[in-house]
């Protein structure tokens, strides 16, 4: 509800004089409401978005225009953008029923223009975004997006944001090498399995566990794990299958470092680990 008020002056040869001061309401019969159909992202991920849009009088508003601002922020004094629109992925509802999709600007920002909301319905916007390199990273980093609602019969711009922060869990991989490539009979064989974290958190809770069948077999292991041997208590091996697998939890990889650079996106230093098994064939 917006709530004006008026006042008139009557001027005539002998002064002036006002009236008195009539107060009036205009009725906000729109409103809306947004939502992140997820609960964190990750980078490179993407985030889908609902816009509920309601009208509640008695008449339809037309020529409605909802602009997100796909969550930019200010970073060196240019505006950057940590979200971009995935094109064609508008799903566009009327009080439950798909109808075609008004017309998209991806931009940034996200413009959706020529809406009309029926009388006592609603209207809803689905859409998905990606996630861009200028999303913040890091263990309080979060996207805040809005919406802003406009048009020739909404009094005052509407405006609805959600927000959703990095998943904190860890994102785990793993590469493999072989050392040397070429071997003959008796030889020693190395492999270095090289785990990293992604992730925001530390890998300690994850139940890591590395296993491997190794063939040739090797026979007379050594096995290291970050340069320092790891106890044969902490592994299993089997040397007539060549069956290789660490206890559960026992490898731990840190959380991952980051760097917001010059241009305002971010760099991912992933956290590390290094498994390392020594044997003959």
């Amino acid at each position: 509800m917006a709530i004006f008020t008026n006042q008139s002056t009557l001027t005539y040869t002998g002064g002036t004089v006002n009236s008195n001061v009539v107060t009036g309401e205009i009725l906000e019969v729109v409103s809306v409401s947004k939502t992140a159909v997820a609960d964190s992202y990750i980078p490179g991920g993407s985030i889908v978005y609902v816009v509920s849009l309601v009208n509640s009088g008695d008449t339809p508003v037309g020529g409605v225009t909802v602009t997100d601002d796909l969550g930019g922020y200010e970073f060196e004094g240019e505006t950057v953008y940590p979200l971009s629109y995935v094109a064609g992925s508008l799903v566009y509802l009327v009080d439950g029923a798909v109808e075609p999709a008004p017309d998209v600007e991806a931009g940034p920002p996200l413009v959706i223009s020529d809406i009309e909301i029926p009388a006592q319905a609603n209207v809803v916007l689905i859409y998905e975004t990606l996630v861009t390199p200028y999303a913040p990273l890091g263990p309080d980093a979060e996207i805040t997006n809005t919406v802003t609602v406009t048009g020739p019969c909404i009094p005052a711009a509407l405006t609805a944001s959600a927000s959703v922060p990095m998943e904190m869990d860890p994102r785990l991989s793993i590469t493999k090498s072989l050392n040397p490539e070429v071997v003959s009979g008796c030889d020693q064989l190395t492999y270095t399995f090289m785990i990293q974290n992604s992730g925001s958190e530390a890998g300690e809770d994850a139940a890591i566990v590395v296993s491997d069948t190794f063939e040739p077999i090797l026979t007379d292991i050594t096995v290291t794990l970050n340069g320092q041997a790891l106890p044969s208590s902490d592994y299993s091996y089997d040397e007539a299958t060549g069956e290789f697998a660490t206890e559960s939890g026992r490898i731990t990889v840190p959380g991952a470092a980051f760097t917001q650079n010059e241009d305002g996106t971010w760099t991912t230093d992933p956290g590390t680990a290094a498994l390392q098994i020594v044997g003959m064939i």
